[in-house]
């Protein structure tokens, strides 16, 4: 059982904690607390391969944070110290560790990261060449470092400056040149003029190391110089500021496309030339296009806030099946696996967030790849005198959408949700025009017919916080008030949850 000071760094799928102090903040994430994890680390790595420690390779790479060098020099000593053959590959985009152990053969690779989150937090991530870990092999290697066990090394390992930022950026130019297929096949993007905008993470090496040489113009690119501080905007494809920043880059440069990453470039965004963005529901109903094509009839697995519309184009226009899981891109990758071991075709896990995983990619969330594949249906659509429009459009999006956050009152805040969930469903149940989703396998979700509100609404369960998020869409003008004004009916009855949010949208506060 994990005592307070190791559960709190326990992140899902990663670990996450406070690294550089502040006013506000203690550092929890210290040296000492890091290299006891990465010891952790290598054990569970032993049991996992059943290799010695000393016979075993780890890649290490890092983003941009400030706090980045000084928790990069922990992980390099807790690996040598544990006997490791460490490959230091220095500032390093997420998704590139993972190919260190396709590519370099690595038996496990290290990120430290805290992806879009504040300067002073930091993270781990880790990985397998099966893929990311899950959080019971999370809280396996913590387990691990509050108990101070680790390898028991014969001898220090050894530490190999790694460049592979620029095997995996070969990688992709690769995959660009062969995919569009150009007359001049070194230069397939010659003639595109291309925005990326990095956020100041570390997805500047997108410009320069994989478009510049495939001759496409990058001029009017912004915030590619790594700067842990984030002086910009936060690099986050979700964030309004961001997307903003982007769309009005990619609009005053006269650009193709914009592009922007997130910190560690495992997700990624789109502008099309015209600032509109390629987020969100578009951005799943794009990759579903690219995803689909070949696929006809197959399942693309997506989180479960995804709008009506989106699920009409990938099965009516698309010819596929839309399959809505749980939110977290581990949830809808694992959902993925799950399917295709069952024989059923699913090429493409995504979320609304932009975490994209291909089949074609080791069903590994990379902002780079799915970007690239956008990138080269742009190249294929522009042969046939069309731009990436055509590609979505028709995909119906709500005329109104909103999200609320319901705060969590009680201590045992799964139980309190949950409580609230179930009785949702009970009180759904028994009152009219009211059309539960058959198909919903996270909260309840449930659609109006137009004189009703015409829209729905979703309630679920934060993954990690003690929240309740509400989604709500509709496609009139002042469907989303009509749907909170029916839900709020049930919501004044319950207790343990705030629900003032709700009560501000309705008084438009």
């Amino acid at each position: 059982m994990l005592d307070k000071k190791w559960k709190i760094l326990k992140s899902g799928t990663d670990i996450r904690g406070v690294a550089t102090e502040t006013e506000e903040h203690t550092i929890n994430l210290t040296d000492e607390t890091v290299e006891r994890i990465i010891k952790g680390f290598a054990l569970w790595l032993e049991e996992k391969t059943g290799k010695q420690s000393g016979d075993m390779t780890v890649s290490v790479g890092r983003d941009s944070r400030i706090s980045g060098p000084r928790i990069q020099s922990a992980v390099l000593r807790g690996l040598t110290e544990a006997g490791c053959r460490v490959y230091n590959c220095g500032l390093a985009s997420t998704p590139s560790m993972f190919m260190t152990t396709v590519e370099l053969g690595c038996d496990g690779a290290v990120q430290i990261t805290a992806s879009h989150h504040p300067y002073f937090r930091n993270g781990l991530k880790f990985f397998t060449r099966d893929g990311g870990l899950e959080g019971s092999d999370i809280e396996a290697l913590l387990t691990y470092a509050q108990e101070g066990k680790g390898p028991r090394a014969a001898c220090a390992g050894t530490v190999q400056e790694t460049p592979f930022m620029e095997t995996y950026s070969k990688r992709l130019r690769e995959l660009i040149c062969k995919q569009v297929q150009a007359e001049d096949y070194e230069h397939p993007l010659s003639g595109f003029h291309i925005v990326v905008d990095a956020g100041n993470g570390v997805g500047g090496f997108y410009a320069h190391g994989v478009l510049e040489p495939l001759g496409a113009d990058v001029s009017g690119s912004q915030f590619l110089e790594p700067d842990g501080m984030f002086p910009n905007h936060i690099p986050n494809p979700e964030d309004p500021q961001a997307m903003r920043s982007i769309c009005k880059a990619t609009v005053e440069a006269g650009a193709d496309l914009g592009v922007i990453f997130d910190t560690d470039v495992d997700r990624g965004g789109a502008v099309d030339a015209n600032g509109r963005e390629l987020n969100r529901n578009r951005l799943v109903a794009v990759a579903s296009a690219i995803a689909l094509e070949g696929n006809k009839g197959a399942t693309i697995v997506t989180d479960s806030i995804t709008s009506s519309g989106l699920k009409t184009f990938i099965e009516q226009d698309l010819g596929g099946v839309h399959h809505r899981f749980q939110r977290g891109y581990k949830n809808v990758i694992n959902e993925a696996l799950r399917l295709n071991a069952q024989g059923i075709c699913c090429p493409l896990a995504i979320e609304t967030s932009g975490h994209a995983a291909l089949k074609e990619n080791y069903f590994l969330d990379d902002g780079a790849y799915l970007v690239t594949k956008i990138i080269i249906k742009m190249a294929q659509l522009k042969k046939e005198g069309k731009t990436l429009d055509h590609l979505i459009a028709n995909l119906r999006e709500p005329v109104e959408s909103r999200e609320v956050r319901l705060p969590i009152l009680e201590d045992d805040f799964r139980a309190c949700g949950m409580r609230v969930i179930e009785a949702l469903e009970d009180y759904a149940k028994k009152q009219p025009h009211w059309n539960i989703a058959p198909d919903n396998r996270e909260g309840i979700r449930v659609s109006f017919d137009p004189d009703q509100g015409d829209g729905w609404f979703l309630l679920r369960l934060s993954v990690h916080d003690p929240i309740l998020p509400l989604n709500v869409e509709s496609d009139q003008t002042g469907g989303t008030h009509t749907i909170l004004e029916k839900l709020y009916g049930f919501l004044r009855t319950i207790t343990g949850v705030d629900i003032s949010p709700v009560e501000r949208e309705l008084a438009g506060e």
